[in-house]
């Protein structure tokens, strides 16, 4: 870290202090313009002070032992900086105050560090986003407690190894809450957020040194699922015949045709739904990840299925448009309907917004900026993340090429 480029002391008293006579004297330290006083626990006689030169006058035997107490302070005191320096430590007036007067310099620690990131990013984070910060804290403990014998660490012991170490941790232990351990992306969104503490910690001067300076992230492109025309159709059709997996069919198949994410369409309230200038209802909402607006126009499928739900006595009770029901009951009931369906894929309730980027949408030509503007992203190569060209259109894309070239 960069360390200070002025240093410089000098001595003052504080004549409106003075007591019979004799006024406190103090060694002025300024950094970079930054100045603070340190009292010496010395009073010198007001008439023995050259206020101008900052130093005792005359010639007596008490002026020459003043005089050899002053030199020794600003010797201790450019010590006290040469001190820092060669440690690399960040200098400031309150840093050299603190090694002068011999203070213990505080210890911050892994521990604290997070609680004081949980405790002041309430205000920026929303609990969705934030809860995932306390699991990587409890991964943390637990690799503390497995690879140092410890319950914390001091933030000063932060470096290369300890991030590597911690990566070599995550990708070997076994959860115990389910099955299958964490793969690799899983294992980077730990290390991200363990990066972000990180930076916390540097730009509260709690560390001097980057732990990631050097250390590479390996995130690895993901092929994103999302349902085929003919399978979208099946979930659509299929009697189930159970009230619980006909409802959240139904909002699976209503998030494939608005592009809400699960949280966004539990969440969705009978005053969101607005008429148009067109005459037609529309969604006009927020997401509740980022607070962006979204406005989407409702397709058929979709005021059918909102229709279907508008006298629907739990949805009306809680003021929502759908019933309350659990993510994780949810992805639960959603894999049931996928093995009823006869579908082989992985299907979660996020399935349904990259089916409305896809199948819905991009492979019916509708232009990527209005995808993304329904979507709710900033950003189209956000929106391109989620779309992919699609067999059907590719296919339909090279016909219109054919014709065009014959």
């Amino acid at each position: 870290m960069k360390t200070s480029q002025s240093f410089r002391v000098h001595f003052v008293v504080r004549a409106y202090k003075a007591k019979n006579g004799k006024a406190p004297l103090y060694a002025a330290v300024t950094v970079n313009r930054e100045k603070c006083l340190i009292g010496l626990k010395e009073s010198v006689p007001i008439e023995m002070w050259d206020v101008d030169k900052g130093y005792p006058k005359g010639t007596r035997d008490q002026v020459k032992k003043l005089s050899t107490f002053l030199e020794e302070v600003r010797l201790k005191l450019g010590n006290c900086y040469k001190e820092l320096q060669l440690k690399g430590k960040f200098i400031d007036t309150k840093s050299i105050k603190s090694l002068f007067l011999g203070e213990k310099e505080e210890a911050f620690t892994l521990n604290s560090l997070m609680s004081y990131h949980n405790e002041t990013a309430t205000s920026d984070l929303k609990w969705s986003t934030l809860k995932h910060y306390f699991v990587t804290q409890r991964y943390l403990k637990k690799f503390i407690e497995e690879h140092y014998k410890a319950t914390d660490i001091y933030l000063r012991e932060l470096n290369y190894k300890f991030v590597k170490d911690f990566e070599v941790f995550l990708r070997n232990h076994k959860p115990k809450d389910h099955q299958k351990p964490l793969n690799n992306n899983g294992v980077m969104k730990h290390i991200i957020r363990l990066k972000k503490m990180t930076n916390l910690a540097l730009n509260l001067h709690w560390i001097d040194a980057d732990p990631f300076a050097t250390y590479k992230l390996k995130i690895q492109k993901v092929n994103r699922e999302q349902l085929s025309e003919v399978e979208l159709k099946a979930i659509e059709e299929k009697k189930f015949g159970i009230e619980r997996l006909e409802m959240v069919r139904d909002m699976f198949v209503f998030c494939c045709y608005t592009g809400l994410s699960y949280v966004d369409v539990s969440n969705l309230e009978p005053e969101h739904i607005v008429m148009g200038a067109d005459g037609d209802r529309w969604i006009r909402t927020c997401r509740e990840k980022t607070l962006i607006p979204v406005i989407v126009p409702l397709l058929p499928k979709a005021l059918a299925i909102l229709d279907k739900y508008k006298d629907n006595e739990r949805a009306l009770y809680d003021g929502r448009v759908f019933p309350k029901i659990s993510n994780q009951k949810v992805n639960s009931y959603l894999k049931e309907i996928a093995d009823r369906c006869d579908i082989i894929k992985n299907v979660t309730f996020h399935i349904a917004r990259h089916t409305f980027a896809t199948t819905v949408t991009l492979s019916n030509g509708v232009p990527i900026e209005t995808v993304s503007k329904i979507l709710g992203h900033t950003k189209i190569t956000t929106t391109q993340i989620y779309a992919k060209v699609v067999e059907r259109k590719l296919k339909e894309d090279m016909k219109m090429l054919q014709s065009k070239l014959s």
